[in-house]
């Protein structure tokens, strides 16, 4: 793992300045994003805080951004909010449609003070249709795509797959996309405008291959019968002595037979194309990985194609000798993280600065972005970690 220092000015979106409405989930996501690639993320906090219920010193997703605390009912809550938005090329926000214009601060008020400005809206159902003010989570949005029910063994629930394939690449990543492509937009032509990003339609997106597969009459439309979900045995994973796990990907014709070679399996090698036998080779499969240990697995397939690697834990995978050496987690304030990602060669990024505290970086914003009304009257402004003390 590699340690970063407090630094400034790094990434391709140096310069850009994006104002997050705080929430929970994937617009706290994407705007960490944007904050990784180099933005000047500006987080407005309420007052009383968010209702995640993490406190907010080990918030990764508030890493390498500043926080501002606005109370967006109070009588000047939305003119500082419009100030910020003035001076900004990004707004983010991920409340109920409907919900930013009553408080003052939607798409209209903002484009009438900045009409350059990309206002990235963020929801599960989407800004319409006739579950756009329904509550939801990430689980209750993959479910209606079809993704969710891809997932799992016949005759037993799907697992909840954590709030990765909804709320993050579903939402947060699509949500990412559209603004940087809004923005390219809008400095060719001076021109803002909204971006509808909905999990539903996000994830339904991804699964525009298995679309064309299921048409094609290469993907059956019921649980772990086809190739990526289960139903392949040499495509899965695979419980060992010691109650570890392995994944197996080994799809091409090569990789297979080198993985069944080295799994020491005889008579199979026909199996690969013949599914009438693909329960005889599950069966063999699972007897021979319940026979050894993860460990002992790992090094039989070390420096193989037969695409086979351990399923490591959350707390091992940083330790791992591949991840470790390209750096793909870091240390930062003590927090143990995910690196920011993809990289870049003449613009690197990096891990500038911890999560934000709410409004703890009110006044030095409000210098920065030449909006004095943002901090309000001084004897209520909370001290600049920022700036030095005076001799």
């Amino acid at each position: 793992m590699t340690t970063t220092a407090d630094t400034v000015g790094h990434g391709p979106l140096a310069g850009v300045r994006v104002v997050e409405l705080a929430g929970i989930g994937p617009g706290p996501f994407a705007a960490m994003l944007l904050a990784d690639l180099g933005a000047d993320v500006v987080r407005v906090d309420r007052p009383g805080g968010p209702s995640l219920g993490i406190d907010p010193a080990h918030d990764v997703t508030n890493r390498n951004k500043r926080s501002v605390l606005v109370d967006l009912k109070a009588a000047d809550g939305p003119a500082r909010v419009l100030d910020l938005a003035a001076h900004a090329d990004v707004l983010i926000e991920g409340n109920r449609p409907g919900v930013a214009e009553r408080l003052g601060v939607g798409p209209q008020a903002c484009h009438a003070r900045n009409p350059r400005l990309v206002y990235g809206r963020m929801t599960g159902w989407g800004q319409d249709g006739p579950l756009a003010q329904r509550a939801g989570h990430d689980i209750a949005y993959i479910a209606l795509t079809g993704t969710l029910g891809m997932i799992g063994a016949p005759g037993t629930p799907p697992p909840a797959p954590a709030n990765l394939l909804g709320d993050y690449a579903g939402g947060s990543l699509y949500l990412v996309v559209g603004v940087l492509a809004a923005l390219h937009h809008a400095r060719a032509t001076g021109t803002g405008q909204v971006v509808d990003a909905a999990i539903v339609d996000g994830t339904a997106h991804l699964s525009a291959m298995i679309h064309g597969m299921l048409s094609a009459g290469g993907w059956q439309d019921r649980r772990a019968a086809n190739l990526l979900d289960g139903g392949c045995p040499y495509y899965g994973t695979y419980e060992t002595a010691d109650g570890g796990h392995m994944a197996v990907g080994a799809l091409e014709p090569r990789f297979y037979d080198e993985f069944v070679r080295l799994l020491g399996l005889d008579g199979f090698d026909d199996a690969r194309t013949d599914w009438t036998r693909w329960g005889e080779l599950r069966e063999a499969v699972a007897a021979r990985f319940a026979s050894r240990t993860r460990e002992e697995w790992t090094a039989r397939f070390e420096g193989t194609d037969a695409c086979v690697a351990p399923v490591l834990s959350l707390r091992e995978a940083p330790h791992h000798p591949h991840l470790a050496a390209r750096g793909t987690f870091t240390d930062h304030g003590g927090i143990t993280q995910p690196a920011p990602a993809p990289r870049f060669s003449a613009t690197p990024t990096t891990v500038r600065g911890g999560p934000a505290r709410p409004g703890a970086d009110t006044a030095a914003v409000a210098r920065d972005w030449d909006v004095p009304r943002l901090a309000g009257p001084r004897e209520h402004q909370l001290p600049d970690p920022h700036r030095k003390a005076s001799p």
